[in-house]
């Protein structure tokens, strides 16, 4: 059966390699790789005749999913979420012992130099708008399947092609729009104007909300369902302006769809290392248990992606890796000058099971880490740190202090004593505060890998496969809220924030709320799952719709956003790293430019399209204001057949 299946993706793959036009322009092939007749050598219909053939192709596009925070396979640095929260408030590049650090986006980011996972985005969203295409290219050639089955196809195709475009349209703005596979190779490609874009993605979601099934009419988890379906409509809603009907959405997504926030205790407890780290059980940390994430006792779960250890649908994400302090290392020092924290398998002398922290937290050397804002300054509600707030209670577990932590060098006179930043003059024990010195959600970034965590004589914990979110309900209250908040419905936003902040067993409750306090929120509950940069441009564009201001009292403008947005405003007022000058790592200082809220259009990609001129973001090198743009999709999907 696995050989059979294998067989249908690898046929799948070949399809929307060879009838792709739109990849192959956008990975900067040249034409002539094509030059002989794609049909000639393949039909692809021959691989669409199947409904099998069908559901690899969803397949695929399910999996392509969870890639934006694996990475296609297995990966030791650089997760792609981790470049979207390097253009946050909330995270910032951090491996210093790296000379090509990417901090200085400013001046750095280019269209012929586009560091981390930039590129990334580019070319595998593209990528996941092919494979959507070609279901809707080919479903009508499949025999033997009834309006409605195929029906659910388009509904799910629609809603990974959309998912996509919602991407690129606050990632890159105006960017090519494709709904076809081509049959011959086509480089004269037109990019078409964001609005247009988020007004055919809105139309084709409110089709697929129509056709794809709830949840509890399916037995799979992790295929795309109508719940998934209004998250990202109400998306699209607000990304047109469309206040009143991005909130009857959520109405409907929260009342009456068979999902509820979970309140409580849920799913099952681990408490993988109570000696070192002991864990209070608490619904937070059940919440983001991996093996929590799919099972029906989780009511708040919309949409899951798989990834399972030790199966083909796992890839390890070395989270407590990428994301954990470098503490392994001479540079945090005990005040008598020994190593502060050493990782030792459990054969060593000096090896001490109650402070064995290569295993209870992981291995980290911190190639982005925190801001002091999502570190502290987030936490504050009305003047006052919540300390009640399990998402920042190292009291239960979930997050952990450089202080909560022991020096576990037995040699040390110190040993057995708290972690300290500094000694008794005052002189700094830790060599790299940027890399080695920082607190953080222990309940995000810990995901167990047990071929590591389970073998004493490993000094590596870097971080497994567990299920991922891509929407829970969580989200929902809060997309509400910001809905509201646009139509100056302060109370009704107020109240759906204060439901999120509830169930965290907050102390502190909003009286009113800004756009900013929905934001923060966001922050708070969504760390590691929203892509943060991609939300904070699209609240910065919806904002500017609404005409509403932002705590601040600033306004802004959807034609002027590069040049100022909501979207900067938070990068120069919470991030103790850009633009402030006080940090150089590598001679690089940390900056960002408000044209930045749109990265730059690759420079392979322009010079592969050589029929025509795509365009180019203002602020970056080949920007050119006169460059022809369609201005609605309907032009746009009217030229895909026209190659010369």
């Amino acid at each position: 059966m696995k050989k059979n299946q294998n067989i249908i993706i690898k046929k799948v793959s070949i399809a929307l390699f060879i009838c792709a036009g739109i990849a192959l322009t956008f990975s900067g092939c040249k034409k002539t790789f094509l030059q002989p007749e794609p049909l000639s050598f393949f039909e692809p219909g021959e691989t669409f005749t199947t409904k099998s053939g069908l559901d690899a192709a969803v397949a695929i596009a399910d999996r392509h999913l969870r890639s934006y925070w694996t990475f296609s396979a297995y990966t030791d640095l650089s997760l792609p979420i981790s470049t979207e929260y390097m253009f946050s408030d909330m995270d910032v590049a951090s491996k210093t012992d790296d000379g090509n650090i990417f901090t200085d986006m400013a001046t750095r980011l280019t269209p012929t130099d586009m560091p981390e996972r930039v590129p990334y985005f580019w070319g595998e969203t593209y990528n996941g708008i092919k494979y959507a295409n070609t279901i809707l290219t080919f479903i009508d050639g499949v025999q033997g399947l009834d309006e409605t089955t195929k029906n659910q196809y388009k509904g799910r195709a629609l809603f990974h092609r959309s998912w996509r475009y919602m991407a690129l349209c606050f990632q890159f703005k105006d960017v090519p729009f494709v709904t076809k596979i081509v049959s011959v190779p086509k480089v004269n490609y037109r990019s078409t104007k964001r609005e247009a874009i988020l007004k055919k993605i809105t139309e084709d979601m409110e089709q697929a909300v129509q056709w794809v099934p709830d949840q509890k009419d399916m037995t799979l988890r992790g295929l795309v369902n109508k719940g998934a379906c209004r998250q990202l409509l109400i998306k699209c809603y607000l990304a047109t302006g469309q206040f009143d009907k991005a909130i009857a959405q959520a109405d409907l997504l929260i009342n009456s769809s068979g999902y509820s926030l979970n309140m409580n205790n849920f799913g099952n407890f681990y408490n993988p290392y109570p000696n070192t780290w002991p864990i209070t059980r608490n619904v937070i940390w059940d919440l983001h248990r991996p093996e929590n994430k799919s099972i029906a006792a989780n009511t708040e779960a919309i949409l899951i992606m798989p990834n399972r250890n030790a199966t083909d649908m796992g890839i390890k994400m070395n989270s407590m890796r990428n994301w954990g302090p470098f503490l392994d290392n001479i540079g945090l020092a005990t005040p008598d000058a020994k190593q502060a924290i050493r990782y030792l398998p459990a054969a060593n002398a000096s090896y001490r099971a109650n402070l064995d922290y290569v295993h209870a937290i992981g291995r980290g050397i911190a190639h982005i880490r925190p801001t002091y804002f999502a570190q502290r300054s987030l936490w504050y509600v009305n003047g006052v740190n919540d300390a009640g707030d399990l998402r920042h209670s190292n009291a239960v577990g979930n997050w952990i202090e450089m202080e909560d932590l022991k020096y576990n060098e037995p040699t040390s006179t110190f040993f057995g004593q708290n972690v300290r930043l500094r000694n008794a003059t005052g002189g700094l024990l830790c060599a790299d505060t940027i890399r080695q010195y920082f607190a953080w959600p222990h309940y995000k970034y810990y995901i167990e890998d047990p071929i590591e965590s389970l073998n004493p004589n490993e000094v590596n914990h870097r971080g497994g496969a567990g299920d991922l979110y891509l929407y829970r309900l969580a989200e929902t209250y809060l997309l509400r809220a910001e809905a509201k908040f646009y139509k100056g419905d302060i109370a009704g936003a107020t109240a759906d924030v204060n439901k999120i902040r509830e169930r965290a067993k907050c102390t502190q409750m909003y009286t009113t709320v800004t756009i900013g306090d929905i934001m923060n929120e966001r922050a708070r509950e969504l760390n590691k799952e929203e892509w943060r940069f991609t939300e904070l441009s699209r609240v910065s564009y919806a904002l500017a719709l609404s005409g509403k201001s932002d705590e601040w009292g600033n306004t802004y403008t959807v034609d002027n956003l590069a040049t100022n947005s909501y979207w900067y405003q938070r990068i120069q007022h919470y991030s103790d790293f850009y633009n402030k000058g006080k940090v150089q790592v590598r001679g690089r200082s940390y900056t960002m430019a408000p044209h930045n809220i749109n990265w730059p259009i690759p420079n392979g990609s322009i010079q592969s399209n050589g029929g025509a001129q795509l365009w180019q973001n203002q602020g970056y090198t080949g920007y050119n204001p006169s460059i022809k743009r369609w201005d609605t999709w309907q032009e746009a999907v009217a030229d895909e057949d026209i190659t010369n």
